[in-house]
């Protein structure tokens, strides 16, 4: 009977973490994206907003409307840079991530090693029995067989 691996329950544990962390990371970077995403639109819309207050000036405006594009250009300015900060968060927390994944798959390469190597040193030995056995077996069959010639 072969002997079973005694860090089996640990390298279980271990793919198990590493799967979480790899669903944790798909959700990290899929959160980046949308901030990258939200920040875009935000800002392609300030630069439209921007341009419409550009051609309404070239027009002509009087000073209440004047107020109320730049006021409402201070808005978009200040989500702009909220957003800037969401994008940054979450690629810190990518990052974080990123990091857990990779030691988890550290770990589970290392637990992988000792499985392989205990598996090799169970092979061997088996190796080694069935090659004593075989010997043994011969070595009887040889011994039967010089008792019968002489």
């Amino acid at each position: 009977m072969t002997k079973p691996f005694q860090l089996q329950s640990l390298l279980d544990l271990s793919n198990l973490r590493l799967d979480e962390a790899a669903q944790q990371l798909g959700r990290l970077i899929a959160g980046e994206q949308e901030a990258g995403q939200r920040l875009a639109l935000l800002m392609q819309y300030r630069d439209e907003y921007q341009t419409r207050f550009s051609t309404a000036a070239q027009n002509g405006i009087g000073p209440d409307a004047w107020r109320n594009y730049r006021h409402f250009l201070d808005r978009l300015d200040q989500a702009v840079e909220q957003a800037r900060a969401m994008v940054d968060t979450s690629k810190q927390h990518t990052a974080t991530g990123q990091k857990n994944w990779l030691d988890q798959r550290g770990k589970v390469k290392a637990f992988d090693t000792l499985a392989e190597r205990h598996q090799a040193r169970v092979a061997y030995g088996e190796a080694r029995q069935e090659q004593k056995q075989s010997d043994e077996h011969s070595a009887r069959r040889y011994g039967v067989a010089v008792a019968e010639d002489e």
